[in-house]
């Protein structure tokens, strides 16, 4: 019966923070097989313990026995080598911008240049290091100004800090629609079935119109039908009686917000203590509603609520 012998109590102690600290799963594994050999436990138990053959751990021992602590690591090298170059994976990230959604057209140029014909796994685990498949954003059509777009966080900022003061609610105020049509392409489904979800044979959609907090607190109004300015004006008017401490609003620029009915309607909220305050165009980022919005329908809604 093979054991370790002769480790000095300091070597223990490094031993013992390999096995505790150290990054590497191999490492801390071997460490503690050595150490467990030298307290006496037999190869057989070391097998069972560590769920790996009779050889790998004599392996352990002779590497161990040969370079010490370096034997606890493996060398350079090891392993199965890479099946492309670095050149090679460099076009593959090349491939991917021009392709970013088929992954099976970076396969087939990949090897129309190199001759090398390789799965899609393969280059996905290259791709990860770098990359990551997600939904693709819906950007602006253009960019905020800076200067208002820097003003405008600032702004934000300081109603943030007033409202932590308990000086004042910040608010955020938008619209989106819900129709029967879902907006979830991908789920997990079943080997050999499919989920469906029914056609809509019209287009029912419910409109909603919300005011947000930081912390969550959500006023909605659901509106079956068109919104249009008097919509959103009624909906100011009612959320605007509910308040009893200053409250601000921000919201974008659509056009039911900014027409000449709307702002008359201004002064008459700044009374009751609502500030409407303007978001700077092309910034939805800004708008804190937007995300409950997006959340709602990516991921929140079930497929049951379109059946």
């Amino acid at each position: 019966m093979r054991f370790i012998h002769g480790l000095s109590l300091e070597t223990q102690h490094l031993l013992r923070r390999c096995y505790k600290e150290s990054k590497h799963h191999r490492v801390r594994q071997r460490a503690h097989c050595i150490l467990l050999s030298f307290y006496g436990k037999t190869t057989d138990e070391l097998v069972h313990i560590f769920n790996v053959t009779r050889l790998t751990i004599y392996h352990w021992f002779h590497a161990w026995e040969a370079r010490h602590f370096a034997g606890l690591y493996d060398h350079a090298g090891r392993g199965r080598h890479p099946k492309l170059t670095r050149e090679e994976q460099e076009k593959v990230q090349q491939y991917i911008e021009e392709y970013p959604q088929d992954m099976k057209k970076v396969v087939h140029r990949l090897e129309q240049e190199t001759s090398k014909c390789v799965s899609t796994r393969t280059i996905k685990r290259l791709l990860k290091k770098r990359y990551v498949w997600k939904w693709i954003k819906h950007a602006p059509e253009k960019s905020p100004a800076p200067e208002k777009y820097e003003r405008s966080k600032a702004l934000i900022h300081r109603l943030h800090t007033h409202e932590l003061q308990g000086e004042c609610d910040v608010w955020y105020f938008d619209g989106s629609g819900f129709c029967l049509t879902p907006s979830i392409p991908y789920a997990w489904q079943p080997i050999g079935s499919v989920i469906e979800v029914p056609t809509s044979t019209h287009n029912r959609r419910i409109n909603v119109l919300g005011f947000l907090t930081r912390h969550n607190a959500l006023v909605p109004y659901v509106i079956e039908g068109c919104v249009d300015t008097a919509v959103v004006i009624e909906c100011f008017e009612q959320f605007s009686q509910q308040r009893n401490k200053r409250a601000y609003v921000s919201l974008d620029n659509a056009s039911i917000q900014k027409s000449r009915e709307f702002i008359q309607h201004i002064p008459h909220w700044v009374k009751r203590g609502l500030i409407i305050k303007y978001l700077p165009p092309y910034s939805p980022e800004l708008n804190l509603i937007e995300i409950l919005w997006r959340f709602m329908k990516y991921y929140w809604l079930p497929f049951s609520a379109y059946i």
